[in-house]
């Protein structure tokens, strides 16, 4: 019979990009498995229109309390799970976990209360993560070695969408254009928008249309670069788009820069080159961009780096060495 499995991430956005590869891994391996695939509603649509996932299940962990979670754990329990996978190692994803009924539960040894889950693998913290998660598929004899690029199936409207807006912004068929995402859901991961600002006034004797893109909340730092820049081709998409609209319009640029965020990895999957800035945060930690032709900025040297595994809300020494020092003439030469 085929196997009935669920996997779990409520994480972030880039959290869940960089678990797909798990899923098509998985399916490549077990052809005949049913998966189905729990997430938070900020990320579902990731995860929609996925042929590899048979069910999307939304779970509101911020706003269903004990009444949202014992209905939850009932649904779960209902599917009768055979195997469940949590790349995700918070405790109300082992909770759910060993309570869902599965046969067989997976997750990584530095999970939350781990010792709830039948089988435990080592969380490796020299690797990708895309390649921490396939290691998950470890216990059911699957192997890779190889980091495998997200699939994020975008549909013909999407695409459609897209085309129109950029006809809108006076764009051609095969006119060039770059994205920068400046925005973080953390400030330490974010490099300063004065320093974005600069690197915008050092690529405006090349006459490049360049695209602001992000989510609501990078709004104001996207409005602080249109106003200060003397750059006249800068285009504020900032909040315009879903996270596969916005995906879709990285993917037709000429490369996307960014802080160590989610459309780093959005412009992964699409196959689109990366320049990513790192500070607080290190590559090693697993995050970094893959592409070929992708390159890190970041000062190496600095006893207080890494500070911190996500980032924080200030530095830690009051310094920001860690931004404040990558120079904005060398993003843009590269650019």
């Amino acid at each position: 019979m085929a196997e009935k499995i669920l996997i779990i991430q409520t994480a972030f956005p880039g959290d869940v990009i960089l678990t797909l590869p798990m899923l098509q891994v998985l399916k490549r391996e077990m052809p005949d498995s049913v998966i189905d695939f729990l997430c938070i509603p900020k990320t579902a649509e990731i995860a929609e229109g996925n042929p590899l996932i048979n069910e999307r299940i939304i779970y509101d962990k911020k706003n269903s309390g004990l009444n949202g979670f014992s209905e939850m754990v009932k649904k779960l329990r209902r599917s009768k799970y055979d195997i469940l996978i949590s790349p995700h190692r918070s405790f109300r994803s082992t909770l759910i976990s060993f309570f869902s009924g599965a046969k067989k539960t997976i997750s990584f040894d530095t999970s939350a209360m781990s010792f709830m889950y039948e089988t435990r693998v080592k969380y490796e913290k020299d690797i990708h993560e895309i390649l921490r998660n396939i290691s998950l598929l470890k216990p059911l004899g699957i192997i890779e070695e190889n980091i495998i690029r997200p699939e994020l199936f975008i549909h013909s409207g999407i695409k459609e969408k897209i085309s129109d807006y950029l006809i809108e912004k006076n764009l051609k068929t095969g006119d060039k254009f770059i994205c920068i995402a400046p925005g973080s859901v953390w400030f330490t991961k974010r490099y300063p928008k004065e320093k974005f600002t600069e690197v915008c006034d050092l690529l405006a004797v090349k006459n490049i249309k360049i695209f602001l893109t992000g989510g609501p909340a990078d709004k104001y730092i996207s409005e602080y670069i249109i106003k200060k820049s003397v750059n006249k081709n800068i285009i504020d998409a900032t909040g315009e788009f879903t996270f596969k609209e916005s995906a879709e319009l990285i993917k037709r640029a000429e490369l996307l820069l960014t802080n160590d965020s989610a459309p780093l990895h959005l412009a992964n999957a699409v196959g689109t080159k990366v320049l990513a800035i790192f500070g607080a945060t290190i590559p090693a930690f697993g995050f970094y961009p893959y592409g070929k032709e992708d390159i890190v900025f970041e000062i190496n040297g600095l006893k207080c780096r890494p500070c911190s595994i996500h980032g924080g809300n200030q530095c830690p020494v009051k310094t920001f060495d860690c931004m404040e020092r990558i120079n904005p003439k060398a993003i843009s030469e590269n650019i």
